[in-house]
């Protein structure tokens, strides 16, 4: 049975990859220092022989017994809500975290996956998001916590790919949704469904035209694991290229929750991106992927989860 060791497995992501590898008849081996992760989202896997949980932060010397085929780097702060609340261990699990994965991965000889972000682009000046465009991110503001440790994260990997010749795989993510998101995390999706679950008005930030574009859970998820099994080694963006306002996605959540609310607008954050939309031509050609699950669908999906939650 290969063994595969997935940090950040009690996030949102983090879950769904660790089901999809128990699923695929894996040993997962889930690691989570609980700061923004939560175990609910594991317990139903404890009862599994071939499911594991470490409770530790990566940032610190990571060990694990016995042989490892694969580690996906996916332990860390994911919206600006959490980032911005603990900028040092942000940048401390995008730096050391890698730094020590990294390693583990050379003593195990695995092949090893980062979690990279659209954020890498910044705001930015190229649109929709090729994989070769470089970004327009401002380093010193404050998102940077977050953007320059992934773009860091992608530095070091590469260095080990070259200099060691590691296995690596960079995937790019970009706005992703679906059950086990936490409704205060902050980001646009939950905090709509959110508000309107609670008959409050939905605040959209700035004048409500800058876009998102969302994938659904199980779709990333499949990205995520033919990416892993691919032999490609640059990063590839995995994303829904189904481009939407923010106005506009407003309206779909009031009409899919029936809530008579309205939307007020709040000033734009420093440095939110006014676009994101991925170029996915990479993920098409080499990993014969693209997204199955169309928004409304995913939305209602999500929206039941969050009425159990709420």
């Amino acid at each position: 049975m290969k063994r595969v060791l997935v940090t950040g497995a009690a996030g949102f992501l983090g879950s769904h990859l660790c089901d999809r590898f128990i699923a695929e008849g894996y040993h997962v081996i889930g690691m989570d220092n609980l700061i923004t992760g939560n175990i609910k989202n594991l317990e139903h896997l404890f009862p599994l022989k071939n499911f594991e949980f470490h409770h530790h932060d990566v940032s610190k010397f990571v060990h694990v017994a016995g042989n490892l085929d694969y580690i996906l780097h996916f332990a860390s702060p994911a919206s600006p809500i959490d980032y911005l609340k603990i900028p040092i261990q942000t940048l401390k699990v995008g730096s050391l975290g890698t730094h020590n994965l990294l390693g583990l991965a050379l003593a195990k000889n695995a092949r090893m996956l980062i979690a990279s972000t659209s954020e890498v682009y910044g705001d930015p000046l190229v649109h929709p998001q090729t994989e070769e465009y470089w970004g327009n991110v401002n380093p010193v503001g404050p998102r940077g916590v977050y953007d320059e440790a992934k773009r860091f994260q992608e530095a070091i990997t590469m260095a080990y790919h070259t200099y060691h010749h590691l296995e690596t795989r960079i995937v790019r993510i970009f706005n992703t949704y679906g059950p086990r998101m936490r409704l205060d995390d902050g980001r646009v999706l939950p905090a709509f469904i959110g508000q309107a679950l609670r008959g409050e008005d939905l605040t959209a930030f700035g004048d409500g035209s800058q876009t998102r574009s969302f994938c659904y859970v199980s779709d990333l998820v499949d990205g995520i694991y033919r990416l892993l099994l691919s032999d490609y080694a640059q990063p590839v963006n995995i994303g829904n290229p189904d481009e939407i306002t923010i106005n506009d996605f407003a309206q779909e959540i009031l009409k899919l929750t029936g809530s008579k609310s309205k939307v007020i607008y709040t000033p734009l954050p420093t440095d939110d991106p006014k676009q994101r939309r991925p170029d996915i031509t990479k993920a098409k050609e080499i990993l014969g992927w693209s997204p199955k699950v169309s928004r409304s669908e995913g939305l209602k999906l999500t929206l039941e989860y969050f009425k159990k939650v709420i």
